[in-house]
């Protein structure tokens, strides 16, 4: 409770030096009521004002009881004329603060606690000058109170867009943070089959055809290492600032000829055909576009094995259509690690408003087309 009451250091100087300006006015007025109750109440209505932030209700509410009992016992802070300076200069920081830093409804019945007290202040002084009151009322509590309204209005607004920025900054982190994930779960699946597959072919014929098990070991050998670059290239936005990253032109559409030719090397049967005239696409559908068809191929080689697969592209006036179809005996793909790459796969086409259809053909294999469009 002591920690939430501690005062802002600039509030308690404003605190204190108006303390001392009515102080001040009042031994110096030297008017018949500068007497304890006006010292009294001059140090009452200034001094809450170092807590002006934390409860600026009831710095308020100290001030409109202030009012009528100084008034009552004598006192002269409201009923000069024209009344002390610094008394007024309180109410201006009372009522702005309120208006700043309570909320809607303990604002306005601060308000008019407020304006209630300095009225019955004026009535219980015998001093009663409606007009001039009516005056200083606007003055010293609706005038400040307003202008700490709009001070608020504009505070409230700038930290709703500071949390909107906040949250844009959020969702893009774990935007980026996915499609890394994708990246490294495409890239090491297709590398590590591919590897499996290479030291598979290279043990069956170490024994008894050593050159070309040595030509499978320097394809394992050159599999890894564009494995380990394109992890590298895909983890190189996390590095700090300061480092430079190993980035390169992420693979493309460009880049299916020689994933094809990656595949046939390793015993999948794959044939590439194209339908309409390349066009250029947006750098996200075609990064994309490439990584579907190369998950959409690995997960043939560990659900069908080295079977006939055909890679259709089709440039369609609004979409770019993909199909991987295998020869397989239609596995679904959604045993142990697989359903990731389906859902990586759908997440990218969503990703640009397309869809993606991923079903067995009774009898002939497994089937997975993507739908993305394009602009015209």
């Amino acid at each position: 409770m002591l920690a939430r009451l501690r005062t802002n250091p600039m509030d308690a100087l404003v605190a204190l030096a108006t303390a001392v300006v009515v102080e001040l006015e009042i031994v110096l007025g030297g008017e018949p009521g500068a007497g304890a109750a006006s010292l009294v109440a001059g140090l009452a209505i200034s001094v809450p004002l170092a807590w002006r932030r934390l409860v600026p209700l009831e710095v308020v509410l100290v001030y409109a009881v202030v009012g009528p009992l100084q008034g009552l016992l004598g006192g002269e802070l409201f009923s000069g004329d024209p009344p002390l300076a610094g008394a007024l200069a309180a109410g201006v920081v009372a009522f702005y603060s309120l208006a700043a830093y309570a909320p809607d409804r303990r604002a306005t019945a601060g308000l008019l606690a407020g304006v209630a007290g300095m009225w019955a202040g004026v009535f219980a002084s015998d001093a009663v000058d409606v007009q001039s009151f009516v005056f200083s009322a606007g003055l010293i509590g609706l005038a400040p109170w307003l202008a700490g309204r709009a001070t608020r209005a504009r505070r409230l607004r700038s930290e709703a867009l500071e949390r909107e920025r906040d949250q844009r900054a959020r969702a893009a982190a774990s935007e980026e943070r996915q499609r890394i994930a994708r990246e490294l779960h495409d890239v090491v699946a297709h590398g590590v089959v591919l590897m499996v597959l290479q030291a598979q072919g290279a043990r069956r014929i170490l024994d008894h055809d050593r050159d070309r098990a040595r030509e499978a070991l320097e394809a394992i050998e050159e599999t890894g290492q564009t494995a380990l670059a394109e992890i590298r290239r895909s983890l190189g936005v996390l590095r700090d600032d300061s480092a430079p990253a190993e980035l390169a032109p992420q693979r493309s559409l460009d880049d299916l000829g020689a994933l094809v030719d990656e595949m046939r090397e390793v015993g999948l049967q794959v044939d590439l055909r194209v339908r309409g005239p390349r066009r250029e696409l947006r750098d996200g559908i075609d990064r994309s576009a490439y990584r579907i068809v190369q998950e959409a191929l690995t997960n043939t080689i560990k659900h069908a094995g080295l079977v006939p697969t055909h890679v259709t592209v089709s440039y369609e006036p609004d979409s770019l259509v993909l199909e991987v179809a295998d020869e397989g005996g239609g596995a679904t793909g959604d045993g142990a690690g697989a359903g990731q790459g389906l859902a990586g796969m759908r997440e990218r086409v969503r990703l640009h408003g397309g869809e993606l259809d991923a079903h067995p053909v009774a009898g002939r294999g497994f089937v997975v087309r993507a739908r993305i469009p394009v602009a015209a």
